[in-house]
């Protein structure tokens, strides 16, 4: 049973990110009559990622679809928003944290909800107008305006963000070149087979790439006019987008004291599977949280939307004293072109695996599955098939039962009979 005892009891949010602001909704959810404080350091209302590299930047939707509540909803549910504000430090011992004016704020119990930011390159040039990243809000704007004028593109790094980002560039009239220092698209995350059909799907729309080459520095005085690439070939550019992945902020969370996860292990703050740190009355939750997963038996950090939505939920609960143990199996969508994928599962860190298409890539709608050594499902993910969906793919990671490769790629065959 959750407590919801109001008294002069506050639960301070750090962090006003999807995270966060789904933590506060379901507090009050829950019941929770006391003080909930969340403080982010944009000046936005909270919002959603996902349509700030897809909608947005087609420009077929403001950012302003992508908010969560407007302010009203905020003051009618007597939660305290302060946006445009950091926290600088965190007393778990005195259970308070400081504001970047300089005041004090008690706490009854905390959630860490700091996301995380984007890695940026550290070349010569890379602060010239025109070099671009994308990860707020504003940046998204920004970067839809850009599009406009259908400039010469070059995308950084051939991950989601970056497919997207292209797509989007390409739709709407840009040439638009990606440059990769891996043998192919997605290939850390999805494997070189996988990885190369979705480069191929980019291809059929024009997108070119530039595998196996990095990025020594970018051309230009007033703006960026190129990019160098390794070997000294410069590619023309009007405008630059960086997608060169995210690190987790955790910097407040360590200069705390509380534990925190080496990057060659994950990276994140380290929690149980009820999300709560090391120190007392201290949660995470989000991109930032590195959360022993039950289902998986070891620790887990996802970097998507349905996770900060999942874990905001489950952290609320947590804090208010039900007993919890978050098991949502980690989930993702694109949208690039007439092509909407949907994933659910986690592939453990150089684990070998062995991957099975449920049919064919050029028909444009078809299943993946990757399965390690024993022939148990890790993940699976569909195309264009939105009568199946993804729930008797989570169905097989849960049994964690043996399946046959062959009958898993006979579309003949159900999914529960594999």
């Amino acid at each position: 049973m959750a407590d919801t005892a109001s008294g002069s009891a506050q639960i301070v949010i750090v962090g006003a990110s999807l995270a966060g602001a789904t933590a506060a909704e379901a507090l009050r959810a829950e019941g929770w009559t006391g003080g909930v404080l969340l403080i982010g350091s944009e000046q936005s209302l909270p919002y959603e990622r996902p349509p700030l590299s897809k909608d947005v930047l087609l420009a077929k939707k403001g950012t302003e679809s992508a908010q969560l509540h407007d302010q009203q909803w905020y003051d009618d549910n007597k939660i305290d928003l302060r946006l445009g504000t950091t926290v600088t430090a965190i007393d778990p011992a005195a259970h308070s944290v400081t504001l970047d004016d300089g005041s004090q704020v008690s706490y009854s119990k905390l959630l860490i909800a700091t996301g995380s930011r984007v890695r940026k390159l550290d070349v010569p040039g890379a602060d010239l107008p025109g070099v671009r990243y994308l990860r707020t809000a504003e940046e998204s704007q920004a970067l839809t305006d850009a599009y406009a004028a259908k400039p010469r593109v070059v995308v950084v790094g051939a991950g989601w963000i970056g497919l997207e980002a292209a797509s989007a560039a390409r739709e709407r009239g840009s040439e638009v070149t990606v440059v990769e220092p891996q043998s192919t698209a997605l290939a850390s995350v999805m494997g070189e087979e996988v990885g190369e059909v979705f480069a191929d799907f980019q291809r059929q729309h024009g997108v070119q790439f530039r595998f196996g080459t990095g990025v020594e520095g970018f051309e230009g005085t007033d703006k960026v006019t190129g990019v160098r690439l390794s070997g000294g070939e410069v590619l023309p550019a009007d405008l630059v987008v960086v997608g060169v992945g995210v690190r987790p902020n955790t910097e407040l969370a360590e200069e705390a004291g509380i534990e925190i996860a080496t990057p060659d292990n994950g990276a994140g703050i380290v929690t149980g599977a009820d999300l709560q740190t090391s120190a007392e009355d201290v949660y995470a939750a989000g991109d930032v949280a590195r959360w022993d997963h039950p289902q998986y038996g070891r620790p887990v950090r996802v970097e998507h939307w349905q996770n900060a939505k999942d874990s905001g939920k489950t952290v609320a609960k947590a804090m208010l004293g039900e007993d919890v143990a978050y098991d949502s199996i980690p989930y993702f969508f694109t949208d690039q072109f007439d092509l909407g994928m949907e994933y659910a599962g986690d592939i453990p860190r150089g684990a070998s695996y062995q991957v099975v298409f449920r049919g064919d890539p050029k028909s444009g709608a078809y299943m993946v599955f990757w399965l390690d050594d024993d022939h148990r499902v890790l993940a699976g993910m569909h195309v264009n098939l939105w009568d199946t969906g993804l729930d008797a793919v989570r169905e097989l990671i849960r049994s964690g039962k043996q399946v046959d490769p062959a009958r898993l790629a006979d579309t003949s065959v159900e999914l529960s009979d594999v």
